[in-house]
Formats: C-alpha cells, sequence, structure tokens
C-alpha cells in the first residue's frame, strides 16, 4: 500500500475581504465562496469578525458554529493582537499582555480554532517583538497547551527569514521543548516586486526578499501560512512571488499546514475586483497542489 503524499492544505484569510465586511458582505457570505471554491481553512481577524469581541454573545457563537457546520469550515487560525500600547506613555505590563493572550486563547480555543496569529507589540519599523516576548509566551505556554491552540507570530516583510528575529524564536521553541509556539510566514516575505509601490517609503526593503530556500529550517515551526498575493493575472499566475519554487519545497519536505489566501494588492475596496482575485488564487494553489 502506497504512502499518502503529503501536500499543504487550502484556506482563505478573511483579511481578503475586509473592507466589504458589515458593509455589503457577511461572515455567511463568505463561507459560501469558500465552500465552493473547495477551500475550507479559515483564519478571521479576530476583532473585526466577531460581533462583540471579546466576549461574544451566546446568541452570536450559535450562528458561529451554525454556519461552520452548512458550510464545512474548518478553523485553522485566529487573528489577533496582543495590544503593547494600550496606555499612553508606556507599554503594556506583562501581566497586561498576559490577560489578553489568555482571554484569547480561551475564546479561539473555544470557537475551534487550533491556532493562533498572535500579534505582539512592535519596537521599530523592521517589525522587531516587544523586548519581553519570552516571558509573555512562557507565561502563556501552559494555558495553550491546556486549550490545545498554537500561539505564532508572523513573519511578515520586511523581515527576512535569515534575520536574527527568526532565529531567536526557533531557539525560544527548542529551549521551552514546546509544539504550542510557532510563526506563520507571511509569502510577501518573498516577494520579488512591489504592485503597490510601498516599499521605497518603508526602511527595512532594501535587504531585498528571503529566498524559498530560506524556509527549509523552519518548516517544523510552521503550522500555518499567510499565502499572500498581490496580483493574479488572466492566466491565473502570481505575478510578484516565486510561488511554485516555495511550495514545491514544502511538498518535498512533507509539509502539509494550510496555505492561506490572503490579499494585499490594489483595488483591495472593490468586492468584485477582490472575490475575482481570491478565486484566482485559489484555482492557482489548486493547480499546483493537484488538490
Amino acid at each position: 500500500m502506497s504512502e499518502i503524499k503529503k501536500v499543504p492544505k487550502r484556506g482563505i484569510s478573511t483579511y481578503c475581504f475586509y473592507p466589504m465586511m458589515d458593509v455589503n458582505m457577511e461572515l455567511e457570505d463568505i463561507f459560501m465562496h469558500m465552500e465552493d471554491m473547495g477551500a475550507p481553512g479559515l483564519e478571521i481577524l479576530a476583532d473585526g469578525i466577531i460581533e462583540g469581541y471579546p466576549h461574544p454573545s451566546n446568541k452570536w457563537l450559535d450562528k458561529w458554529f451554525s454556519l461552520v457546520e452548512k458550510y464545512h469550515i474548518v478553523p485553522v487560525e485566529y487573528g489577533h493582537w496582543v495590544e503593547s500600547r494600550l496606555v499612553p506613555g508606556r507599554e503594556a505590563t506583562l501581566e497586561e499582555s498576559l490577560e489578553q493572550l489568555i482571554r484569547d486563547i480561551k475564546l479561539a480555543s473555544f470557537m475551534g480554532f487550533t491556532c493562533m496569529r498572535t500579534k505582539l507589540g512592535v519596537i521599530d519599523e523592521i517589525l522587531n517583538p516587544v523586548s519581553n516576548w519570552r516571558e509573555i509566551i512562557k507565561r502563556a505556554l501552559p494555558y495553550a497547551e491546556k486549550y490545545n491552540v498554537v500561539m505564532q507570530p508572523e513573519l511578515h516583510a520586511p523581515t527576512r527569514l535569515t534575520d536574527p528575529m527568526v532565529q531567536e524564536y526557533a531557539e525560544f521553541i527548542d529551549k521551552e521543548n514546546t509544539k504550542y509556539f510557532g510563526f506563520n510566514v507571511d509569502f510577501g516575505v518573498f516577494k520579488r516586486h512591489d504592485p503597490n509601490g510601498i516599499e521605497k517609503m518603508h526602511p527595512g526593503f532594501e535587504k531585498g526578499p528571503s529566498e524559498p530556500e530560506d524556509i527549509i529550517p523552519y518548516l517544523p515551526y510552521i503550522h500555518c501560512c499567510h499565502a499572500k498575493y498581490y496580483n493574479m493575472s488572466e492566466d491565473f499566475e502570481e505575478t510578484t512571488i516565486p510561488y511554485r519554487e516555495v511550495i514545491d519545497i514544502m511538498i518535498k519536505h512533507g509539509w502539509d499546514g494550510y496555505l492561506l489566501s490572503e490579499y494585499e494588492g490594489k483595488n483591495h475596496n472593490d468586492i468584485n475586483h477582490c472575490i475575482t482575485q481570491v478565486r484566482r488564487h485559489q484555482l492557482f494553489m489548486k493547480k499546483i497542489l493537484g488538490a
């Protein structure tokens, strides 16, 4: 009996539709599109999706579970922030940060999510985290284990996968011998072109992109990725990121987490454009993955 080949799975971040939420789209509309595209894996931005966040009503939660079941959705990643500047003039204390994190761990687990895109506060333009991130995460690990949710900060451009910060995350995971902290690699770190013209306005991008092979040593620490895309052409190709090289590496090394489509291109406020782009992106990934 031949072994089943491991390949990444497909999903979608609600960020693709974020400007339209509660304007001309509701959560059920997104779920309908996801089911139609055969992309069941879901990432939400908690404060933008959960009515009454961080304390949703039972009525809203009942609707959530009903829609998840109706459209065969797999809750994958719960996007949230540990707000480090709630009080003007100072960073949040360890206890204040931990309180936010534990609150979201419990809610994410209750809603069925297995990962959290944990955005820690940053201290500079190249996205280094607050200095006490180790203490915050270490204190939160017992709760993550209890509720079976993996915390993972996002590695986002202009961060490079060869930056010291990434190695520090990996060393922390190894030292703590934990399965409940990792990181989400945003495919924007591999971007070869700048379709939105933002790089020249922000420091850090002069270092250039990460290379596809830079992801190899970190695959064991990655539970899902933001499959960032900026421009899907009419012939179903992403024109800015070397997708095939990255995904081929993932398949070769047996990585089978979720790739969550995340649109960050022009015309993000045009609902028809966004739907067209995400459908093209899903067809593009299906063609590469064969599933």
